[in-house]
């Protein structure tokens, strides 16, 4: 069993973006310190509502109570320290992440830590079955926002604070953040941050990141400060999405509720790119116009696709795949530009990075380079969706550097006809 889990680190894809450790061995420590911590506090602690409900519905329904165990076992098989050795053991565990903010690291940062304990698990046999079924997903959706609320009290701000090695505000923190781009106050306490989230969702300082030829409908610009990750042309209404290309299937995207919309892309291309823990988490219109349709599809959080085989970076390797079946929002804006038709932005929640906050309805009107919403906790993948024939050049060209700096927001992404 060594050997198998020897091959899987040495065959490890990059962790893309930063929110987890590429280091395996982080990763065993952060799990087993964590099951220290939660069996320190004893097995009689009362789990919080959302994480009550979660052990409720695994330990009562026979069938995610047969993946859950499997997929455990599976991991354990294949030879990985999970800190737990079962279900009971993972909720104790769970709850115990309930009150965690991350701290900073330079290389090492668990910023997403349910994906940290499920890391394996959701990529056994019985795990990508496991991680698709919807009630399962409804009550890991209620952990997440419990979660979230923490992040957005006073409490979470335990590590924003200039210490160094872990505080966000230390040398290096300044350094991989770029936080003197950004708006704060470094005479008040926390730097005048309310919560964990609002440092995590915190604003530019006025003019640092200008908008791409403002009056030029060609430019279009960037919809998020992120890394480019795929351009695929002449998408399909409809694809098998789960294979190892992760082809773009429109209808799935969109939802079968929306295939109206759908079908005005059929042929044409999508844009992906995503973002980094240490930067800029809010998402910006790539072209002006009024939006047309802005709605939350609610989805997976922890869902991999079996193509990717056993991925150790979590849904990090499955990001075309996450696109048709995860947490996301979706805007669809009929540019003012006619020759651009109607232009697509598919913002995809990751695991933790799931609460997506829209800041327009239908019938606002933007301009390129207005803000529509952001990620409530971090940042995660992103679609832009272009019909067929309005695309002439991308700036930014295959084949990608996953580890180059992100693409700067509002700067210049694509030519159009």
């Amino acid at each position: 069993m060594k050997e198998n889990v020897e091959q899987g680190i040495a065959m490890r894809l990059s962790r893309r973006g930063h929110w987890l450790p590429v280091s395996e061995e982080v990763l065993k420590k952060f799990r087993t310190d964590l099951a220290a911590k939660a069996e320190a506090a004893g097995v009689d602690v009362t789990l919080t509502p959302p994480v009550a409900d979660l052990a409720a519905l695994v330990n009562t329904d026979p069938i995610i109570r047969m993946y859950f165990t499997q997929a455990i076992n599976q991991a354990i098989a294949a030879g990985y320290t999970l800190g737990y050795s079962t279900i009971d053991q993972l909720m104790l565990m769970i709850n115990a992440l309930m009150t965690y903010a991350p701290p900073f690291d330079t290389s090492e940062l668990v910023g997403c830590p349910l994906n940290a304990l499920l890391d394996w698990p959701m990529c056994m046999p019985a795990g990508f079955a496991l991680f698709r079924i919807e009630t399962l997903n409804e009550k890991l959706r209620a952990v997440l926002q419990y979660w979230s609320q923490f992040l957005s009290g006073p409490d979470s701000r335990n590590f924003l604070n200039t210490t160094s090695p872990t505080g966000w505000f230390c040398p290096e923190a300044v350094t991989d953040t770029n936080i003197t781009e950004f708006q704060y106050d470094d005479s008040q306490p926390y730097w005048g941050f309310s919560s964990w989230n609002d440092f995590f969702t915190r604003q530019f300082k006025p003019g640092m990141r200008p908008v791409a030829n403002p009056d030029d409908s060609k430019v279009i610009v960037n919809a998020c400060e992120a890394t480019p990750y795929n351009i695929e042309n002449d998408v399909k209404l409809t694809d098998t999405f789960w294979i190892k290309s992760q082809p773009y299937s429109l209808r799935d995207m969109f939802t079968a509720a929306h295939a109206d919309l759908a079908t005005q892309f059929v042929g044409g291309t999508v844009y992906q790119a995503f973002l980094s823990a240490y930067n800029y988490h809010r998402w910006h219109a790539p072209v002006s116009g009024t939006v047309l349709q802005a709605y939350i599809v609610d989805g997976t959080y922890y869902s991999d696709v079996e193509s990717e085989g056993v991925d150790p970076a979590g849904p990090n390797d499955s990001q075309g795949y996450i696109t048709e079946v995860a947490t996301r929002a979706v805007i669809v804006i009929d540019c003012d530009d006619e020759s651009l038709g109607t232009v697509a932005c598919i913002f995809v929640g990751m695991a933790e990075i799931s609460s997506c906050i829209l800041e327009v309805t239908e019938g606002t009107h933007v301009n390129k380079g207005d803000e529509t919403g952001y990620f409530q906790y971090g940042g995660s993948t992103h679609c832009l969706i272009f019909e067929p024939n309005v695309i002439q050049s991308f700036v930014p060209q295959p084949p990608f550097n996953f580890d180059a700096t992100p693409l700067k927001i509002n700067s210049q992404l694509a030519t159009a006809n």
